[in-house]
C-alpha cells in the first residue's frame, strides 16, 4: 500500500477526485462535496479541481429527492488524488464485498478517501479508519463508536488525518471542502468561494455538533451544549454544568441569553426533546424507555412536555409514522406488482 499523498499543501494543478454517490443519499450531502469545487474552478477561472461521478455498480444511483446520478461504476476506476464517499440510507445494503473491496484498493494506491453522512460508516466497515479520528451524523455516533472500538470516534464537525477526512453531515461537509480548498489555493480563496455561498461559519473541525441548529455558540455555551447532549438522558444541574466549565450558574445564564436568546435551562429541555422527537419518529422504541432516554421520570410530564414542544404528542406522531410507512410499503408492492412481466 502506497502512503498517503499529502493533498492539503499549495498546488496549482488540479486535485483528481472522484465522488461515489450511493443510492438513498441526501441530495445536500452531495451537493456539499461536488458545489465547493464548482465554485472553485468557476473563481480561479480555471479547473482547480476535476471529478468524476462513481457508482457502487452499474445502475446509476437515486438521491433522496429523486434525482438520478450518471456514474461510471467503482470496478472500472483506475484511481485518483481524492475520493469522497456520500451516502445516506441503507448502509448495511450498501456495505457489499465488493464496494468495500474498492474503497481498500482506491486507498492503496495512496489516495485520500473521505466520507459525508453515512460515507464514514462504510469506511470504516472497510477497515480504512481504525487508529483514526472520525466522525459522523450525531445521531449515530453513540451506534458508531460502538461498532468501530478501534476508531477515534469524536463529535467533531469534521476530521481529518493521514489520508483520511469525514464529515458529520452536509452543512460540515461544505466546511470540509473549504478546507481543502483553503489549504491547496490560500484562506482568502476559500473565502471568496465561502462567500458565494453566503456562507460565514468557521470552518473548524474541532468544533462539535449541535443537535440544535442555527444557533452561534461562543466557546462557553458551545462547552456547555456539549455537556447537556452528553447526558440527555440524566440531565445534570446548572450548578454543575457551571462548576464543570470553571465558571458560576450567573454567567452562564447571562451567556445563553446574550448568545442565544434563552436560558441553559430551556436550551437543555429543547435538545431533550429533540431527541425524543426522533426516537419517537426513528425508532420503535416504547414511549417509556423514550421518556427515560431522555430525562423524563413520568410518562405524564413526558407528554405534556412533548406536546407543548411539538404541537402533537409522541404517540399520535408514532401512529402517523406508522401509517406512512404502511402507505408506502403498500404503494411500493402494488409498483412492483405493475411492473412483473406477465405470462401468456
Amino acid at each position: 500500500m502506497k502512503s498517503a499523498k499529502n493533498i492539503l499543501q499549495p498546488e496549482h494543478r488540479p486535485l483528481k477526485c472522484a465522488v461515489l454517490v450511493l443510492d438513498e443519499c441526501n441530495t445536500l450531502s452531495f451537493a456539499a462535496a461536488v458545489d465547493p469545487m464548482r465554485a472553485a474552478n468557476r473563481l480561479a477561472g480555471r479547473c482547480a479541481f476535476d471529478w468524476d461521478y462513481i457508482s457502487a455498480t452499474d445502475e446509476p444511483p437515486m438521491l433522496t429527492s429523486g434525482l438520478t446520478v450518471p456514474t461510471t461504476p467503482l470496478s472500472r476506476l483506475e484511481g485518483c488524488e481524492l475520493m469522497i464517499v456520500v451516502a445516506g440510507f441503507q448502509l448495511a445494503r450498501h456495505a457489499t464485498p465488493s464496494l468495500l473491496a474498492g474503497l481498500r484498493r482506491i486507498a492503496g494506491t495512496g489516495a485520500t478517501i473521505a466520507g459525508i453522512d453515512g460515507g464514514p460508516w462504510l469506511m470504516a466497515e472497510a477497515g480504512l479508519l481504525n487508529d483514526h479520528p472520525a466522525t459522523t451524523h450525531w445521531e449515530d455516533l453513540e451506534n458508531f463508536s460502538a461498532r468501530f472500538p478501534d476508531v477515534d470516534c469524536r463529535s467533531d464537525r469534521f476530521t481529518v488525518s493521514d489520508g483520511r477526512m469525514t464529515s458529520g453531515g452536509a452543512t460540515p461537509a461544505i466546511e470540509m471542502m473549504l478546507h481543502i480548498i483553503s489549504a491547496r489555493h490560500g484562506a482568502g480563496f476559500a473565502a471568496r468561494v465561502a462567500g458565494l455561498f453566503l456562507y460565514d461559519g468557521a470552518a473548524s473541525m474541532a468544533r462539535p455538533q449541535s443537535r440544535l441548529g442555527g444557533h452561534k455558540h461562543n466557546a462557553l455555551t458551545a462547552k456547555a451544549n456539549a455537556l447537556m447532549e452528553a447526558a440527555l438522558d440524566d440531565p445534570m444541574p446548572l450548578s454543575r454544568i457551571a462548576e464543570s466549565l470553571g465558571t458560576s450558574p450567573r454567567s452562564l445564564q447571562q451567556q445563553f441569553r446574550l448568545r442565544l436568546n434563552t436560558t441553559p435551562q430551556d436550551h437543555y429541555l429543547q435538545l431533550r426533546l429533540a431527541e425524543a422527537r426522533r426516537l419517537v419518529t426513528d425508532t420503535d422504541l416504547p414511549l417509556m424507555d423514550v421518556a427515560m432516554a431522555t430525562g423524563f421520570t413520568s410518562q405524564s410530564s413526558f407528554a405534556r412536555a412533548f406536546r407543548l414542544a411539538h404541537g402533537s404528542s409522541a404517540r399520535d406522531l408514532r401512529q402517523e409514522r406508522n401509517e406512512t410507512q404502511s402507505t408506502a410499503y403498500s404503494t411500493a408492492d402494488h409498483a412492483a406488482q405493475d411492473h412483473r412481466p406477465t405470462t401468456h
